[in-house]
């Protein structure tokens, strides 16, 4: 995945706040294995802590930017997007946002931006207070995607994904694609409680991941405004690829049977792994948000 290097960023879409602290309590989920295993059960990839029951701290305690945002000195073209991962982020929430801002007019709609933002460790949200082992996730309280960094180097490593730039872009394309949904009012649908792999949960998250598709077959049309070419400047079949096999990763399937010894349908929230690859690429074949309808 390549930028074009002359392209603006617009860093008022992130918020850094790696160096901030935490006001308002602290988040009621533990690391090591209390928080690994809130992460497999709870909402991988998923809407906020809230919907988890592990929420504290009160919507005020919002996340906050730090004095010296490292996003905002660092990331100022697609230049440093191609040579900074933080930048690179960047510059995917950039182009996703793009997207569907374009995307909504075309349809005669209008597109209501969402910020990401980036934490360390712990995060209040306006869903509650989390710790980066609930996983990014997107909170529709406050309408904010949250990622901590290093999360991605547990993809590689606890859940076996090979990594790689769009297996970034992949994780902030699906987050997005629960913003997706609540501005459509399609997020509601995961808010029954029901689990299992018919459950409206599982399919709520696969519409997610043909969203991220849909965005990445039209990533290197839409032009950027500052340069009149696309902020992605190319995307390979080697790139796609690692979408996919991100995707594979954090099937519930995989999960199970690696955390816990045994596949459990029953209690899927996210889809298994072929599944959750076929809606990627169903997004992606088509480029049309149209045939993501998941709930067929």
């Amino acid at each position: 995945m390549q930028f074009d290097d002359d392209a603006d960023l617009d860093t008022s879409e992130v918020k850094d706040v790696r160096g901030s602290r935490v006001p308002g309590g602290r988040a009621t989920i533990g690391g090591g294995i209390a928080g690994l295993v809130a992460l497999i059960l709870g909402l991988l990839f998923g809407v906020g802590p809230d919907q988890l029951g592990l929420s504290s701290g009160n919507p005020e305690s919002a996340a906050t930017s730090s004095s010296v945002s490292e996003v905002q000195q660092s990331c100022r073209t697609g230049r440093d997007a191609n040579a900074r991962e933080d930048c690179r982020l960047v510059a995917v929430v950039n182009s996703t946002q793009d997207f569907w801002k374009d995307e909504f007019t075309r349809r005669g709609g209008r597109y209501t931006p969402a910020s990401t933002v980036f934490f360390k460790d712990r995060v209040n949200t306006a869903c509650g207070a989390a710790t980066t082992a609930v996983g990014p996730f997107y909170c529709p309280a406050d309408r904010q995607v949250y990622l901590d960094l290093g999360f991605f180097e547990d993809l590689r490593t606890k859940f076996g994904a090979n990594g790689g730039p769009f297996a970034q872009a992949y994780v902030i394309a699906h987050e997005y694609g629960h913003h997706i949904q609540n501005l459509t009012g399609t997020l509601q649908k995961a808010q029954d409680g029901r689990q299992g792999a018919g459950s409206n949960a599982v399919k709520v998250e696969l519409q997610a991941d043909c969203y991220a598709g849909v965005w990445a077959r039209n990533a290197t049309r839409a032009p950027d405004e500052s340069t009149g070419r696309p902020l992605i400047s190319s995307l390979t079949d080697e790139d796609i690829k690692d979408g996919l096999d991100a995707a594979a990763a954090v099937g519930d399937d995989r999960i199970q049977e690696k955390f816990q010894g045994r596949v459990t349908p029953e209690s899927w929230t996210h889809g298994s792994a072929q599944q959750r690859q076929q809606w990627f690429y169903q997004g992606y074949r088509t480029g049309d948000m149209a045939q993501c309808n998941t709930f067929r």
